[in-house]
């Protein structure tokens, strides 16, 4: 019993304050506006800040495990093409198709992950933990963009060297890129300069969360179909099972083993519903499993991490 109370007070405070920006959509205090603008801010100014605050932190000998970032690469696009196959017999629309691959697999890491591990695991695990974020991030887009191309092939045509050139110019690769040498070299800024990206890397979580919050729509919910809740098991149950006794069985423990179970346990990402409307897919049943897969993680993820603590795997 202790170790669940210990487990629900890291848990719910990070899902309270997304419940915190549904209520505040609800009462008009925010609106779609704040959420679209908010959700940039984090994206290009405090995530990046995080990012480099918290690399800079340990050294670059501690940050780059090969062992962990290889092994969570890897699974993932194992989990990927498993989730594709069974895909193909069970949907036949390819626009369905490639939003359930989607929703299935891509995890809300760089937000409710990053909340979660720094609850659970403190600085340390919150450093260990974004520097996967320069691995996990292009490759998820790498993947999205070929899961939402290739189902609906007929009218759609990829193109590797732009989306080279997007994730090179994405925010949170260059404040790992920047922040690198200062890990190495053990530069320390300005306490000015410091003081002022680490007032920005604050705002990160909290402001991300209520824009979590603040995109929910439950009135999509009593539409859901069954594909949203078949990839929404998937994404809640099935991948963090196996990614996590997979990891367990290769050796990883403690806090490696924790972030691996977070980052494939979290609910899906807010990006999947906004690529699915870009790239016209089905974007209702990307907004459903995002919906569906926020609400059940707080059960999953607060199950997943009872079970490891109960057992002194974390």
């Amino acid at each position: 019993m202790q170790n669940l109370i210990f487990t629900l007070n890291l848990v719910i405070p990070v899902f309270l304050i997304v419940g915190v920006g549904l209520l505040l959509k609800k009462l008009k205090v925010i609106n779609d506006n704040f959420v679209s603008i908010s959700s940039k801010v984090v994206f290009t100014v405090s995530l990046p800040a995080l990012i480099f605050v918290e690399t800079t932190k340990i050294s670059i000998g501690e940050l780059f495990n090969l062992k962990l970032i290889g092994f969570v690469c890897i699974i993932t696009v194992i989990l990927y093409l498993i989730i594709w196959l069974i895909s193909i017999p069970y949907i036949k629309s390819g626009s369905d198709r490639a939003v359930f691959i989607q929703g299935s697999y891509r995890s809300n890491y760089a937000i409710i992950g990053l909340a979660l591990i720094s609850n659970v695991f403190g600085s340390t695990g919150l450093s260990k933990a974004s520097i996967l974020l320069a691995f996990i991030i292009p490759l998820f887009n790498i993947l999205a963009v070929i899961a939402l191309t290739l189902p609906v092939r007929k009218d759609k045509n990829l193109n590797f060297k732009r989306l080279l050139l997007e994730i090179l110019k994405n925010p949170l690769i260059i404040a790992i890129i920047i922040s690198l040498p200062f890990s190495y070299f053990e530069v320390k800024l300005p306490h000015i300069i410091f003081s002022t990206v680490n007032y920005l890397a604050l705002l990160t979580l909290p402001l991300a969360l209520l824009g979590v919050g603040g995109f929910l729509n439950f009135s999509d919910l009593k539409r859901a179909s069954g594909i949203a809740f078949s990839s929404s098991f998937i994404k809640l149950i099935f991948i963090p099972l196996v990614a996590t006794y997979t990891a367990y069985e290769l050796g990883f423990k403690g806090t490696e083993l924790g972030i691996i179970f977070v980052l494939f346990g979290c609910p899906t990402a807010i990006a999947s519903f906004i690529m699915a409307e870009a790239m016209g897919v089905n974007s209702r049943l990307a907004g459903n499993i995002l919906l569906i897969t926020t609400l059940g993680s707080i059960v999953t993820i607060t199950l997943g991490l009872f079970i490891l603590r109960q057992n002194g795997l974390i």
